[in-house]
């Protein structure tokens, strides 16, 4: 069995929404060691959609559930990486249609956002199409390998699909060294209650028998 972990590292240099400044983490030390003596003490400070981070539906349906609605069976579940790494732009459904997408999938979806390093304002994202396809096909979650699974879309059209379906949303994953194929996923959250998102520590492993799960 391999382990690989699809998981954006949180350092203060990352890539983030936009490259705003107010979205990077800060790690501040608050206690070091003074001559080899005593210990060392960190306060990290991060926005709760820093880096690699799971959805939940308040984050775009108004009184929508919050974090702890998402049970752990959901994110330690057999999924399937798609390669849509061809795809310019947007993902619509017809690039989706030559996969064969059954109800109850979890898709990763491996574009060339796992190529680029830094924030780029152009990357590739899932469109009110190949939303609308998904959540036709009764998929269970979805992750992607930028930092948001829309963008410029004033009504937020992806989001509002997806998580109006109940679908779990992953953003912020790194899929370069992935290829497709089913995997086992873990995907943990931080266990922070009554917010719209966490960020979260996301593994696969290969080499499972998918008929034990």
């Amino acid at each position: 069995m391999q382990v690989f972990d699809i998981s954006m590292p949180i350092r203060e240099d990352m890539p983030v929404w936009k490259g705003k400044k107010d979205k990077r983490p800060e790690l501040t030390i608050i206690r070091d060691y003074e001559n080899g003596q005593g210990g060392r003490e960190t306060r990290l400070g991060l926005d709760m959609h820093t880096g690699t981070h799971i959805d939940a539906p308040l984050h775009f349906v108004y009184q929508g559930a919050t974090m702890e609605s998402i049970s752990l069976e959901a994110l330690v579940r057999p999924v399937r990486v798609l390669d849509l790494t061809h795809v310019t732009g947007s993902i619509g459904a017809d690039d989706l249609k030559p996969f064969s997408i059954k109800k109850k999938d979890f898709l990763l979806l491996k574009t060339a956002n796992s190529f680029a390093e830094g924030w780029d304002p152009d990357f590739v994202f899932v469109d009110k199409t190949g939303a609308e396809a998904l959540v036709n096909k009764g998929i269970t979650g979805v992750g992607i390998d930028a930092l948001g699974i829309e963008r410029s879309q004033p009504e937020h059209e992806t989001h509002l699909q997806l998580l109006g379906a109940g679908i779990v949303i992953i953003e912020g994953l790194r899929l370069k060294s992935i290829e497709a194929g089913d995997f086992l996923m873990v995907a943990a959250p931080l266990s922070i209650p009554d917010v719209e998102a966490a960020p979260a520590r996301v593994l696969l492993l290969s080499g499972f028998d998918s008929g034990t799960l």
